[in-house]
């Protein structure tokens, strides 16, 4: 499938809505959580549901010029980059952590990324709180389709194209599919989250390449 049809008439100013659905969509579903709930462990290594909620914050608060400033200011260390970035937005509360991940939700400020890898990181970092919350959402399957176009084609923040290298993914709830070689197949979400590294998405496959990706997901 060529990503560039998928996005079809959209063009990339129309991803914005897109990700300010996604949002939305996160904020509402955290809205009665406690605060024990808040502390559980994401789908980040050592990061909790509250600190991922928080680096999404910081992503949407960061325009190319902060970024470069907090690289230099980092020594070009960029993980300490994203920590420092992350404790900015923290907040002393988990109410203060999701107030202030409400007021980004409109926002359209970036890091120099593709906006279409912002719409990867919000329902990548979203289903990374979800999944150890035990909350699913129902995305859209187009939206889901635009992210693992997205992802097939590159290895820019997350690996996900050399992970996937030598198999083939195919959805079985929308038209996504890639590759060639021992099949992956399961829902659009499941495959961008596995090709994105997410280990707990491969319980959701199904096909004689999902040891493979599996196994590429443990040692990532």
């Amino acid at each position: 499938m060529d990503p560039g049809a998928t996005l079809g008439s959209r063009g990339t100013t129309g991803v914005w809505p897109l990700i300010h659905a996604e949002r939305t969509a996160l904020a509402a579903d955290l809205a009665e959580l406690t605060d024990e709930r808040w502390a559980t462990p994401s789908l980040c290594t050592e990061l909790t549901v509250r600190e991922v909620l928080a680096h999404l914050t910081a992503g949407a608060s960061l325009n190319s010029v902060r970024w470069l400033a907090g690289v230099i200011r980092c020594r070009f260390d960029f993980d300490k980059q994203v920590a420092m970035r992350l404790a900015e937005q923290l907040g002393a509360t988990p109410a203060e952590t999701l107030e202030r991940f409400r007021r980004v939700v409109p926002s359209t400020t970036k890091p120099p990324l593709p906006t279409l890898a912002m719409l990867g990181e919000t329902i990548v970092h979203g289903e990374d709180i979800r999944r150890p919350l035990g909350i699913v959402r129902a995305h859209p399957v187009e939206t889901i389709t635009l992210v693992a176009d997205y992802y097939r084609g590159s290895d820019l923040v997350v690996l996900a194209k050399g992970r996937i290298a030598g198999l083939r993914l195919t959805a079985t709830d929308g038209p996504f599919t890639t590759g060639a070689g021992p099949l992956v197949s399961g829902s659009t979400l499941a495959l961008v989250m596995a090709m994105t590294g997410r280990t707990a998405y491969c319980d959701d496959l199904e096909g004689e390449g999902v040891k493979l990706l599996r196994g590429r997901c443990e040692t990532a």
